[in-house]
């Protein structure tokens, strides 16, 4: 009798979930987007771009502000987990982040993934001390990994396909100010303010926060496509149409490997057990989310049908080398201007400026001509040389290079990344339908975000050991293990004057390895950019993309 009651309600849950997906794609079927235009479509745009402008600012600024934090809660042995806690917890709850943005409204789905980010801003702005500040920073990078997913799904509901270009090039060219302004801003405040304006407290986040919510919260944006209500979608086999099983097994998995990549070299030896452990740990479990992932087909968090898509693939590790590059330039540009040219952090913020606006220019005026002309992939292929020469170039600096030849490396850098960092946005949401794009998005993002981990840990192996070798070799009686424990900036203090050219030079010599990392990475750009295709997001080209896919994957 147990046995029939126990059969019976699972034909009946069955029954409702099979009735509720028909419903769904009928509804869809006879669904017809809607787009914003005029002041409306002005407001999605402002509050898209400053939840980007936060997202990459929250990335960078911090790290200008550590050595104040540390001295405030004596807390010098916890630097890595100011940066790794928000890192470890945004890039583990990436993928999932997709399959929310499919079953529900996106507007309110980033929203409340914005709200989260506040909430971590308040625990990181009132923190007492480095534990909270851990916490707050884990709390934020919650939040933060459904934003630039939440941002993109918005624009897709809110303009055509061919309309985009334009949109995603003005946010992500002036969002990504945060990325490349954050030492900026953050040298700034530190310097004449107070470091909590940088951790992301009531002064910085709650006001622009105020604005983003202001401007989304009051505006309807449909979206791309039908979606039961919330109510239903509770109804149906949750642990499996979210698939929690497989994010409960990718969380370990990518916490492991952030955390073998940030302690290997610099608290436990690459050959300790406990790196090991956690490398050969993450291995296991990604072996077994993707068995579990194959088994769960077209419903998993990350669908084999995505991941074998070549479009899908190659913008994903087309995004992951390009905000691999452009992390590792963002932190170790400022430490050429600050240690190799002994500029303040200030004035090494000033000194980015050609790469900041060169960036924004291109980023821009490629949208536009993108939208005009309809094809992309010459953009990927320009922004990849673009950024291989220059990357190239950034390899050559010294301590007394000229301003012009500086000024204008760092030029070619921000051409090639304005052209290129809107490519993998745009190839997803022309090629892929509706109803996979939230996923696709979620999968480009969380490879993103892997992207700026692992290599800026690389970056930070390769810059160490280089100088282990560098100063031996331009400053023999200098300890090298002195100037490292010293710091970028404070090693002029514990070095002789006699000593600092040595030691200049070395920095110098040790900052070209790092740019060889981005050289390479630009490398690889070139070459997965030839596979996003050579499609149009001009009206009439773009539906039948559309169609094609949408065919393929019924099949």
């Amino acid at each position: 009798m147990s046995h029939n009651s126990n059969g019976s309600h699972l034909d009946l849950q069955t029954s409702s979930s099979n009735t509720c997906e028909k419903n769904e794609l009928r509804v869809e079927a006879e669904y017809e987007p809607e787009w914003v235009h005029g002041v409306t479509l002005v407001m999605v745009i402002m509050g898209i771009t400053l939840v980007v402008f936060l997202m990459l600012l929250d990335v960078s600024i911090v790290s200008t502000a550590i050595p104040h934090i540390t001295s405030q809660f004596k807390s010098l042995e916890d630097v890595a987990w100011y940066g790794s806690a928000y890192t470890i917890s945004s890039a583990a709850l990436q993928p999932l982040t997709g399959k929310f943005y499919t079953y529900f409204s996106s507007k309110w789905t980033c929203l409340s993934f914005f709200a989260v980010f506040e909430l971590g801003s308040v625990v990181c702005g009132a923190a007492s001390s480095s534990k909270m500040l851990i916490i707050g920073r884990a709390v934020a990078g919650m939040g933060s990994s459904g934003m630039l997913n939440g941002a993109l799904n918005l624009l897709a509901a809110a303009v055509p396909t061919e309309k985009r270009p334009t949109m995603i090039g003005v946010i992500m060219g002036f969002g990504q100010l945060g990325l490349v302004g954050g030492p900026l801003i953050g040298g700034a405040l530190t310097t004449y303010s107070t470091w909590r304006w940088c951790i992301e407290g009531f002064y910085i986040n709650l006001p622009i926060g105020g604005v983003v919510g202001a401007l989304l919260l009051f505006t309807r944006i449909p979206d791309q496509q039908a979606k039961p209500p919330a109510r239903e979608v509770m109804r149906l086999p949750f642990l499996y149409k979210f698939d929690l099983v497989g994010f409960i097994l990718f969380a370990p998995a990518s916490i492991m490997l952030l955390l073998g990549l940030q302690y290997g070299g610099n608290h436990y030896a690459w050959d300790s057990a406990t790196v090991i452990g956690l490398f050969v740990g993450a291995a296991a479990g990604f072996a077994v989310f993707a068995a579990w992932e194959r088994r769960m087909g077209a419903e998993a968090m990350i669908p084999a049908h995505l991941v074998c898509n070549p479009i899908v693939l190659c913008s994903s590790l087309l995004s992951m080398a390009t905000f691999g590059f452009t992390m590792t330039l963002s932190y170790y540009l400022p430490i050429y201007f600050q240690s190799v040219r002994g500029k303040s952090a200030l004035v090494s913020g000033v000194d980015l400026l050609p790469n900041i606006l060169s960036q924004l220019v291109m980023a821009v005026g490629s949208g536009v001509l993108i939208s005009k002309w309809g094809y992309y992939l010459p953009w990927a292929i320009l922004g990849a040389i673009l950024s291989s020469v220059g990357n190239g170039l950034l390899a050559t600096l010294g301590p007394h290079t000229s301003i012009p030849r500086w000024a204008g490396y760092q030029a070619l850098v921000g051409f090639g990344r304005g052209a290129i960092s809107q490519v993998p946005i745009i190839a997803i949401q022309a090629t892929i339908p509706a109803t996979s794009t939230s996923t696709a998005m979620a999968m480009m993002t969380c490879a993103q975000t892997f992207g700026g981990a692992i290599f800026l840990a690389v970056a930070e192996v390769i810059f160490a050991q280089a100088l282990r070798v560098e100063i031996p070799r331009y400053a023999p009686a200098v300890d090298a293990e002195v100037v490292i424990a010293a710091g970028a900036t404070g090693f002029r203090a514990v070095v002789a004057a006699k000593e600092l050219p040595g030691v200049v030079r070395a920095f110098a010599e040790s900052l070209d390895r790092v740019f060889y990392l981005a050289v390479g990475l630009s490398v690889v750009q070139f070459g997965v950019a030839w596979g996003v295709g050579w499609r149009s997001v001009r009206k009439g080209k773009g539906k039948e993309t559309a169609a094609a896919g949408v065919g393929e994957e019924r099949v």
